[in-house]
């Protein structure tokens, strides 16, 4: 039974900015914040969505997260930028560097910028997109707290390390992958204990490196680092590719901690006191480098429709392209409203008495 109800999207986003305004963050960085939080529900990804809204309450209110921060540029070249983030909140900052590196690559060709000292920042997706339509392509990657387990390990020591790359087709089409470089994400892993749902087997191990399927304890376990987590992209030990994904997490944490300087491995984490200092990466790259940006756009066209086209597996409706789906949910909800769960509808209602704001949808 669907259990989910719906919010027009502009309410949401209002309900979100009153809270970030009332816990005391800037207007324009509680819109950019508001927006691309709401963003992630819009496009089906409720793992990153306003689910994580209590997350940025308690951060706030604790002094964990820093509303209004300046960053701190420490390296900058017509081509490329790194910033600290000095523990400011990482959407609306993450948002101004895209921007910045679409500037650089619109005058050079290409860009890139990575940033230390950061918290969370939504979906990648939403800003290689940002790339994506200005006919550029646009990648975005972050390191997060010490989730996920090595290939053969029992111990957390990289992140769910997600991977963004967009770039734009004819017809107003784009190929989007947004993707974690683990099973799952721990914002799913979230959901399962919020929902009261045993784990997949297959998804984590336990603090011994066993199969565990109790999210409550996982991410207990994984808060306090008492060992196990959530296990690479391709699953257990190598049969399935696990090595593969451990080695794409690996590449993310280089790319995003090791060029800016900031924490990597296991000592990025989370725990009630503190949120892990995360980094980030972004790059731009302008279509006209390769080809004339029609043409290009053209031919991936006629990829992803070729891909759509793909005859069926027995049991199968359809074959999708990276993003389309999100799209798809994305346009659904300017007539449907945002999903949210139960759950979600109920934090979100708690959290609207708790500042005095009210939330009903």
């Amino acid at each position: 039974m669907d259990t989910q109800k719906r919010v027009p999207r502009e309410d949401l986003e209002r309900f979100c900015h009153d809270v970030f305004v009332t816990l005391g963050v800037g207007e324009e960085e509680a819109l950019d914040s508001s927006q691309i939080l709401v963003a992630a529900d819009a496009r089906g990804i409720a793992s990153h969505g306003v689910g994580r809204l209590w997350r940025y309450v308690n951060g706030l209110k604790g002094g964990v997260m820093q509303p209004g921060v300046t960053p701190t540029v420490l390296r900058e070249t017509p081509i490329s930028l790194v910033l600290d983030a000095e523990g400011g909140m990482g959407m609306s900052l993450s948002l101004k560097t895209m921007q910045t590196v679409i500037e650089k690559a619109r005058v050079s060709g290409a860009a890139f910028a990575s940033i230390r000292n950061s918290n969370h920042f939504g979906i990648a997706g939403y800003y290689s997109e940002m790339a994506a339509r200005e006919d550029m392509i646009g990648i975005c990657m972050t390191n997060t707290a010490a989730l996920g387990v090595p290939t053969f390990a029992s111990e957390a020591m990289f992140g769910t390390n997600p991977i963004a790359f967009s770039i734009p087709a004819d017809g107003g089409r784009m190929f989007s992958l947004d993707m974690a470089t683990s099973v799952v994400t721990r914002g799913k892993i979230e959901i399962c204990e919020r929902e009261g749902e045993a784990l997949p087997a297959g998804w984590a191990v336990d603090t011994k490196g066993r199969v565990t399927t109790d999210a409550a304890a996982l991410l207990e376990d994984m808060l306090f680092q008492r060992g196990g987590g959530i296990l690479p992209l391709g699953g257990e030990g190598e049969r399935f590719g696990g090595h593969k994904g451990y080695g794409l997490a690996t590449m993310v944490d280089i790319m995003c901690a090791i060029t800016s300087g900031g924490v990597f491995g296991k000592s990025v984490k989370d725990s009630e006191q503190t949120s892990a200092r995360v980094c980030h990466f972004f790059a731009s790259i302008r279509l006209d480098l390769f080809r004339d940006p029609q043409e290009l756009k053209r031919d991936l066209g006629l990829l992803l429709q070729q891909l759509n086209d793909t005859p069926l597996a027995e049991g199968a409706s359809r074959v999708y392209y990276a993003g389309q789906k999100e799209r798809e949910s994305e346009e659904a909800c300017k007539t449907l409203g945002v999903p949210l769960s139960e759950k979600v509808w109920e934090q979100l209602v708690t959290i609207g008495e708790d500042l005095g704001i009210a939330f009903g949808g």
